[in-house]
């Protein structure tokens, strides 16, 4: 993991996420429409970057949901801003998936803390990253996802190093070609999104790259372990009245019982709505819906759509 160094100072030079773009050298004489216009006007090459790596993404997929469907948990490793898309991605699948929280974890250089305040030089301790990958007692059965834009990152270096000692699948999302993340980890994911509008803030395109690659993995995972039916989100966890509302109309759409039979049985069935759904569908209590659902993994289609 050594860098190159001139005068002592890391050398990030050559980096694409460290360039300068040109046409956006007189941000600060612009008006405010016309720099908005300017960022979004920089966003149109993030989708664009994303689906020329889809495939690949798509094979870290597979591979993650392969060892999660073993009892696998996912974790995601990153410093600054790729580190809060990381503690932002993982602490959504409790409640749109009903996911325990071990399920899916995130590690941030600086610990918890640093999701609110920067923790000036955590992310240059490879060491940190290694330790904190064995305080989770990482496994070969988990799945390790290293963030950082440039590909450099120590701590996520000696993070998905360690990950890799311990047979843990390896993923690395960065935003540079030939990152040095990319040649410690058995799947390399390169969203090249080119400079920022304002150099080197690479909380901007490069981070909604890394936010759209997180949004695929964690909804396509959760989708090849049977917990959507069709496109709907039936395992989510209704918490609050919005959500609430929600599983009612989703019982109603899966089954066409009306409101007060739905309302009922989610009720029953303690405001689940796989096992509300099969209750209705196949005309059983709430305890023989939940050993039917939790007998198919979870996979609402497999029980509604067997003859």
């Amino acid at each position: 993991m050594d860098e190159a160094t001139t005068n002592g100072v890391v050398d990030l030079s050559g980096l694409a996420t460290e360039a300068i773009d040109p046409r956006y050298g007189h941000l600060d004489e612009l008006s405010t429409t016309d720099i908005v216009l300017a960022m979004n006007e920089a966003e149109q090459s993030v989708p664009a970057a994303v689906r020329a790596v889809a495939p690949a993404i798509a094979g870290a997929i597979d591979a993650i949901a392969e060892r999660m469907s073993r009892g696998g948990r996912l974790f995601y490793v990153g410093a600054g801003t790729p580190g809060r898309l990381g503690v932002l991605d993982a602490s959504e699948c409790p409640p749109t998936f009903h996911t325990d929280p071990e399920l899916v974890q995130a590690i941030i250089a600086g610990g918890p803390s640093a999701v609110f305040r920067s923790v000036e030089g955590a992310e240059d301790r490879a060491d940190d990253g290694a330790a904190a990958i064995a305080e989770r007692g990482v496994t070969a059965d988990d799945s390790v996802v290293g963030i950082t834009a440039s590909g450099r990152t120590p701590y996520v270096l000696g993070a998905v190093e360690e990950a890799g000692r311990r047979g843990a699948l390896t993923v690395g999302l960065c935003c540079n070609p030939h990152a040095a993340l990319s040649s410690l980890v058995a799947h390399p994911l390169e969203v090249v999104v080119g400079p920022e509008v304002l150099a080197g803030s690479t909380r901007l395109k490069a981070g909604s790259a890394q936010k759209q690659v997180l949004n695929a993995i964690s909804t396509t995972v959760m989708v090849r372990l049977g917990k959507t039916y069709g496109n709907l989100m039936v395992d989510v966890t209704a918490s609050n009245a919005k959500l609430r509302a929600r599983a009612l109309r989703l019982v109603q759409r899966i089954t066409g019982a009306d409101q007060a039979d739905a309302a009922a049985a989610l009720a029953a069935a303690d405001h689940r709505v796989p096992q509300a759904s099969v209750m209705l569908a196949r005309g059983v209590d709430a305890a023989e819906a939940d050993r039917l659902v939790t007998a198919a993994g979870g996979r609402l289609a497999d029980i509604l759509h067997r003859a």
